[in-house]
């Protein structure tokens, strides 16, 4: 690198380098950097981390930029290592123009925390333009008589250098009549004038052709050449003169084209050709002849071209009046641009950020510049967003702004904010520029899934398939991507009994309840168990609700014949007096069902009958029931078949067989049927027993265990005849055969058990309270004789 300097300082076309210390805040000095122009793309300029007394990795941690208001990006920062480069090789005169020195401003931004550092790039000329002559012919007019010394006014050549590089003498190939004399016209501009050295013969030499060489200051020097042809005139003793030597305007920015802008008068004393006068520009540059033109003949300035004040605020011009003798005369004319308000505010973004992330505290969304190219009033401006809007505006220096977050934001109320930032400048008429900005804002795992409700009720009809659906849970995140996105779980049960991972398990993407076996409702009824939601953030966030799972019962049981039992090998034989009379209660099935709801209620009909017209049964309760008198020509041994039904959907149904037997009174002894073969007791024959029981009312068994006090006591001088009560589990019993029960006249007889006879047997003996018996035949006498009623359970 040093190598590299050496060379440029050499060649004087090379990089210079300088730094000035000091900090940008409003009011120090900038930070100030030199490089000529022309030079390389990449060329090293300086280390900002070092100049800024920064860290390189606290220079990219704090998001250093590069803003200027030219908006180009003539320079490249290294965000590895802190140095400043050079984007593109500069020409200053496209940059500058005619200006000196070629500053152009920048400012470093860095962003975290908010601070800016004002910069200049000096943009350093080399001599890259040769003098050029607009003109490479100049031609002018000159009197014999003219005395020696008199000087006249040549074309100046243009130089696009500035300083030491731009324009610095003329002159003119060797002769003996002319030399160059060149002038500063106090702007920075020189030109040259050409003077007589001695008097002129026309006859002698009537016209000259010389050289005129324009020569740069640069090393080494560059030129331009013109050919001057001087022509010999006869005597003209009268040059134009100006009525004023110095004419200044003011002209506004907005005037139209082809405006005037003033007119210049000159008088020539001369007469005829000698006094004939016509104006022109006088060594005028290229931009004043773009922008301007005047009248030959008139003197009238005109506009050629729109005027810009931002650009050229003052124009100064030299205007030369020459009559038919080749004198001349010139004036100045200095017009003066004033500014109109015809340039909007500029916005220029430095920064967004977007999205930024909801709940966050106060954050910079976006840092940017206002800019007006007016001046005065028209360069001020006002800058403002919407009211309603949880952003706020903070003024910084060198018109920067920074749009900051006023509260943290939620993203579920709003995802994005349109924000349209105006900026008004205060001219007149008022100039405004709107700058929309579009704000997302991110998501942050701030919302708990939410169930859609609180608790849900399944209803699951028993006997389901296993592994289908019995229904849904559903929840809902505010939040959104994964933050948003429910997996679905079985909380643990709170009931140890409940086998809850063996009965339903959860689809853990949609909430979907699976049924994972068949459900019986007359083992299980109903069961309640939690499911959580919980997100895919991290850490998650979760919500429960309480599922209540309802079996619905299906009509899967038949009905179970409690009384008479069916499954024992001896039949249930009920004895019925022939002299009962219609609506005689036989007996009473009793059957259970082990459904629920209409599946349970059950209805009782007669299917068959020895006698169809003899019994009949009530649907609702089972009585068998005689339907008309009897008589001698029925049989004596009857058979019945129950139908019991349920009222399901289809119905299901089971049939009890009865077995009657006519008697005459209670005095003969009944006989077992020869078909009812013995039979050894079995534990379900009690538990029937206790269940029969159990249907009869509380106000029979106290009268039963009242008859039965009374009947042990006699017993002890009961004759053989009567029933002997073994030893073992079974209690005695009285029975009340009233004319409400099974009877039609009002009895009470001793029932015993007996538990070695290989049958369970009800016993009837004569009645124990004879004084309660009714008025009686002698055929009915003998019911005091006793007799046994086999029933077999």
């Amino acid at each position: 690198m040093e190598a590299r300097v050496e060379r440029a300082v050499q060649k004087r076309q090379v990089l210079f380098l300088c730094v000035f210390l000091g900090m940008s805040w409003a009011g120090a000095e900038p930070l100030r950097y030199f490089v000529a122009e022309e030079t390389e793309r990449g060329t090293f300029l300086t280390n900002l981390a070092k100049d800024l007394g920064l860290g390189v990795g606290e220079l990219r941690a704090r998001g250093t930029r590069i803003v200027s208001d030219q908006n180009m990006q003539i320079l490249l920062l290294s965000s590895l290592t802190g140095d400043l480069l050079l984007n593109e090789k500069l020409d200053r005169e496209e940059l500058c123009g005619p200006r000196e020195p070629c500053v152009l401003p920048f400012q470093l931004l860095l962003e975290k925390p908010f601070q800016i550092f004002r910069a200049e790039l000096w943009v350093r000329d080399i001599n890259d333009h040769a003098p050029v002559f607009l003109d490479r012919e100049i031609s002018l007019k000159i009197l014999e008589s003219t005395t020696p010394g008199a000087a006249f006014l040549l074309e100046s050549a243009q130089d696009s250098d500035v300083g030491t590089n731009s324009l610095s003498n003329y002159t003119i190939s060797p002769n003996a009549y002319f030399h160059i004399n060149v002038h500063d016209s106090g702007e920075g501009n020189i030109y040259p004038e050409l003077v007589l050295n001695q008097v002129l013969d026309r006859e002698e030499i009537p016209e000259f052709s010389l050289t005129l060489t324009a020569l740069d200051g640069g090393s080494p020097p560059r030129s331009g050449t013109a050919l001057v042809r001087i022509l010999v005139l006869d005597v003209n003793d009268n040059a134009p003169d100006f009525v004023r030597s110095l004419y200044k305007v003011q002209v506004p920015e907005n005037s139209p084209v082809g405006s005037m802008v003033v007119s210049v008068s000159a008088r020539d004393l001369d007469t005829g050709s000698n006094g004939e006068i016509a104006y022109a520009f006088s060594y005028a540059t290229e931009r004043i002849l773009k922008t301007f033109q005047i009248n030959p003949t008139s003197g009238n300035l005109h506009l050629k071209a729109q005027l810009d004040y931002e650009a050229i605020q003052t124009y100064t011009l030299t205007i030369q009046a020459k009559d038919g003798g080749g004198l001349s005369g010139k004036c100045t004319v200095v017009v003066d641009v004033t500014d109109i308000n015809d340039n909007r505010p500029e916005l220029l973004l430095s920064s967004l950020t977007s999205p930024i992330a909801e709940n966050s505290p106060e954050t910079v969304v976006a840092v940017f510049r206002i800019r007006d190219r007016d001046s005065g009033n028209n360069g001020k401006t006002v800058c403002s967003i919407q009211d309603d809007l949880p952003f706020i505006l903070k003024p910084s220096v060198e018109n920067f702004y920074t749009l900051v977050s006023e509260k943290p934001l939620d993203r579920e109320r709003n995802t994005e904010y349109n924000i349209t930032i105006t900026v008004t400048d205060l001219g007149t008429p008022r100039l405004k520029t709107e700058h929309n900005i579009t704000v997302l804002v991110s998501d942050v795992n701030d919302n708990a899934p939410a169930f859609t409700q609180t608790s849900y009720t399944l209803f699951v009809r028993e006997n389901n398939s296993p592994a289908l659906p019995i229904g849904s849970v559903s929840a809902t995140d505010r939040d959104s991507g994964t933050n948003a996105q429910v997996i679905y779980s079985l909380l643990p049960s709170q009931d140890p009994h409940l086998p809850l991972a063996s009965l339903v398990s959860i689809n853990a993407d949609n909430g979907h309840l699976f049924a994972l076996r068949s459900l019986d409702y007359e083992a299980l009824q109903a069961f309640e168990f939690r499911v959580g939601a919980t997100d895919r953030s991290s850490p998650a966030l979760s919500s429960e609700a309480l599922v209540h799972v309802l079996v619905l019962d299906a009509n899967d049981n038949s009905p179970f014949v409690l009384y008479p039992l069916q499954n024992s090998s001896a039949p249930c034989t009920e004895p019925l007096p022939r002299a009962a009379e219609p609506g005689y209660l036989v007996t009473k099935v009793v059957a259970v069902d082990g459904d629920s709801g209409q599946n349970a209620w059950l209805s009782y009909q007669l299917l068959k009958a020895t006698e169809p017209g003899l019994f009949g049964v009530w649907a609702h309760n089972g009585e068998v029931r005689t339907a008309r008198l009897l008589s001698e020509r029925d049989a004596a041994k009857q058979r019945l078949v129950v139908l019991v039904k349920d009222n399901g959907e289809p119905p299901r149904s089971a049939t009890a067989t009865l077995h009657v037997l006519l008697v005459d009174g209670f005095s003969q002894p009944y006989l077992r049927l020869p078909e009812a073969a013995p039979d050894q007791a079995n534990l379900l024959t009690v538990y029937l027993v206790v269940a029969l029981a159990s249907v009869s009312s509380l106000f029979l068994l106290s009268v039963l265990l009242f008859v039965a006090v009374r009947l042990c006591r006699r017993s002890r001088a009961a004759p053989v005849g009567r029933c002997s009560v073994p030893e073992g589990p079974f209690p005695r019993h009285l029975v009340d055969l009233s004319g409400t029960g099974t009877l039609s006249q009002s009895h009470q007889y001793e029932v015993c058990l007996t538990g070695g006879s290989g049958t369970n047997e009800f016993k009837f003996l004569k009645p124990v309270i004879p004084n309660l018996l009714p008025q009686s035949t002698g055929r009915e006498v003998e019911e005091n004789r006793p007799f046994q009623n086999n029933l077999g359970f």
